[in-house]
C-alpha cells in the first residue's frame, strides 16, 4: 500500500471516532437547526425537505440576492414559518443558534462555504460539484477528518435503493464480468447570448459576496443567475454540473477507487453557439481506471439543425444517465432514481425503482454520529475531481483533425463516441474542417497531481484563486 495513501485513510478513518461526541444536535427539543445558503434553484428543494423533515427546523435563509431571499421569507412566513436572513455565509457559519448548513450556491463557493461552516462547528451537506477545482475539493475531504463534523455530499443516487440493489445484483457475476462505466449528459443548452461589454450586476445582488474568492470583475453575460455555469471563474460547464452525477455513479460501478485515474483525455469544443460562454458544449472524457475506464460524453446540440425541438440524442435510450456495460448486457439508468439490467440483446432481466431521501440520510447520520464512506465528502471529492481533471485535459488542448482526434483515444469504445460526435456535430451544421475539434492533452496522474508531458501546465490548473478575505481555512 502506498504511503500517501495509507496515511490518508488512516486519518479518514478516524473521523467516525471523533464524530460521535459532536455529532448530535443542540437546538432546542432536540431539534436539528438547519441554514439553507443559496437557494435561487436547487436550494429551494432543501428548503422544502428542511420544512418537511421531522426532528428538523429550518432556522435561517441566506442569499447574496434581497429580492430572492425575500420571497423565501415572506412565502415560509405565510407557512407559519419564521426564519432569520442573511447575505453573507460567514454570519451563518459563526451564529451558534445554527447546527448544520446546506449549500447550493454557484460552485466556485461550495467547498469555501462548507469548510468555513464544518470550521465553526457546523455539520454540511453541499450541493454537487462539491468543489469548483481539485485542490479545495482535497481540502474538503480533509476537513470533515479535521473537524469531525458529517459532511455529505448532494449525489442523491447514493441514496436510493435502486442502484444499490442493482449493483449488488450484477456484482453477484449474473452478467459476467464489468467492461465499461459510461456516463452521458445530453441536455439542451441552448446559446448564452453574447454582450457588447461588462455589464453591471443586479442591484439587489451584493456582488462582492456573490463573487467570494474570484475578482469583482464586471459579469459578462446576458443572464445573470445560473448563466454563470457557462464560465469557467464560476462554473465547470455540464461536464461540472449535471456530469457528477452520472461519474459519481460511474466511480460506484467500478468499485469506488479511493485514488484518481492514472490516465485522462478530453476533446470537444463549444459549438455552434458564438455566445459568451467558455466551456465546452459537447465534449468526450476518458478517464483511464484499469482494468475498467470510465467514458463520458457532454452533448449541449439537439439532435439536429440547431433545433432544439427536435429533442435530444440519447444511447441505448439514456440521455442524461448511465450505462454500465457487462459482458453478458448492461445496467442502465437516468436521474430518476430508477435502473434496469438488460442482456446482450436488449432483453430487461431486473427493474429497480424507490429509494430513500438523500436530505434524510444526510439528518440520519447527523444523529447517528456516523457517517458512510460513500456519501462523505471524501467521495463526493474524488467524483467531482473527475469532471475538473477532463476539463484541464481539455483547457490545455488544440485543434486536430476528426482522424486525429479518433487516433487519440485508442480505447475502442473512445474512439466510436468520437465517430458518433462528429455526426453529432455534423447534423448541426458544424463543419469540422473549419471548426475543429480541440483535442486536449493527455495527461498522467499519481495521487492528485498530474506527471509526466504537460504536468507543469496541468498542476497549475489544480487550485484557484482566493480574493484576501475569502481564503479557504486549511
Amino acid at each position: 500500500m502506498k504511503r500517501r495513501f495509507f496515511l490518508h485513510t488512516s486519518a479518514f478513518a478516524g473521523t467516525w471516532s471523533l464524530l460521535s461526541p459532536l455529532a448530535r444536535a443542540q437546538g432546542a427539543n432536540d431539534d436539528l437547526r438547519v441554514a439553507v445558503i443559496g437557494f435561487n434553484g436547487r436550494g429551494q428543494s432543501h428548503i422544502d425537505s428542511a420544512t418537511k423533515t421531522k426532528g428538523v427546523r429550518l432556522v435561517a435563509l441566506c442569499d447574496v440576492d434581497s429580492k430572492v431571499l425575500g420571497a423565501a421569507k415572506d412565502k415560509l412566513e405565510k407557512q407559519g414559518i419564521k426564519v432569520a436572513t442573511y447575505d453573507d455565509y460567514r454570519k451563518v457559519c459563526e451564529a451558534k443558534d445554527i447546527d448544520a448548513v446546506v449549500i447550493a450556491t454557484p460552485n466556485h463557493l461550495h467547498s469555501l462555504i462548507a469548510v468555513t461552516a464544518a470550521a465553526n462547528g457546523k455539520h454540511v451537506y453541499v450541493e454537487k460539484p462539491v468543489s469548483h477545482n481539485v485542490w479545495e475539493g482535497r481540502v474538503l475531504a480533509d476537513a470533515q477528518a479535521k473537524y469531525g463534523k458529517i459532511i455529505q455530499h448532494g449525489f442523491q443516487r447514493r441514496s436510493e435503493t435502486s442502484w444499490e440493489e442493482a449493483f449488488a445484483w450484477v456484482n453477484a457475476g449474473n452478467i459476467g464480468k464489468l467492461k465499461l462505466a459510461r456516463g452521458f449528459c445530453y441536455k439542451p443548452r441552448p446559446s448564452i447570448g453574447k454582450v457588447s461589454g461588462p455589464q453591471k450586476p443586479p442591484a439587489e445582488v451584493n456582488y462582492d459576496l456573490w463573487c467570494g474568492p474570484r475578482e469583482t470583475t464586471p459579469p459578462h453575460r446576458e443572464k445573470f443567475h445560473y448563466d454563470w455555469h457557462w464560465q469557467s471563474p464560476y462554473g465547470n460547464g455540464d461536464l461540472g454540473n449535471q456530469g457528477p452525477h452520472q461519474l459519481d455513479v460511474c466511480r460506484w460501478a467500478i468499485g469506488d477507487p479511493k485514488e484518481l485515474p492514472p490516465t485522462v483525455l478530453s476533446c470537444g469544443g463549444r459549438f455552434a453557439h458564438d455566445d459568451d460562454g467558455d466551456v465546452a458544449n459537447t465534449q468526450v472524457v476518458f478517464l483511464g481506471y484499469d482494468p475498467v475506464p470510465i467514458l463520458f460524453e457532454v452533448r449541449g446540440l439537439p439532435k439536429t439543425g440547431v433545433d432544439y425541438k427536435s429533442g435530444m440524442d440519447n444511447y441505448k435510450g439514456q440521455s442524461v444517465g448511465n450505462l454500465i456495460e457487462y459482458e453478458g448486457g448492461w445496467l442502465a439508468g437516468g436521474h430518476d432514481g430508477k435502473c434496469q439490467i438488460f442482456d446482450s440483446q436488449g432483453k430487461q432481466l431486473k427493474a429497480f425503482q424507490g429509494g430513500r431521501s438523500h436530505f434524510q440520510t444526510w439528518v440520519d447520520a447527523i444523529r447517528a454520529g456516523k457517517q458512510e464512506h460513500m456519501r462523505s465528502a471524501e467521495s463526493g471529492h474524488l467524483s467531482s475531481a473527475l469532471a475538473h481533471i477532463g476539463n484541464i485535459s481539455w483547457d490545455l488542448g488544440t485543434p486536430a483533425s476528426t482522424g486525429d482526434v479518433k487516433a487519440a483515444f485508442s480505447n475502442a469504445a473512445g474512439a466510436e463516441a468520437i465517430e458518433r460526435m462528429s455526426a453529432h456535430l455534423a447534423a448541426n451544421g458544424v463543419d469540422l474542417e473549419k471548426q475543429k475539434i480541440r483535442l486536449g492533452a493527455s495527461l498522467a496522474m499519481s495521487g492528485e497531481k498530474f506527471t509526466g508531458d504537460h504536468a507543469d501546465k496541468a498542476n497549475a490548473l489544480l487550485k484557484g484563486s482566493y480574493r484576501k478575505g475569502f481564503e479557504l481555512p486549511v
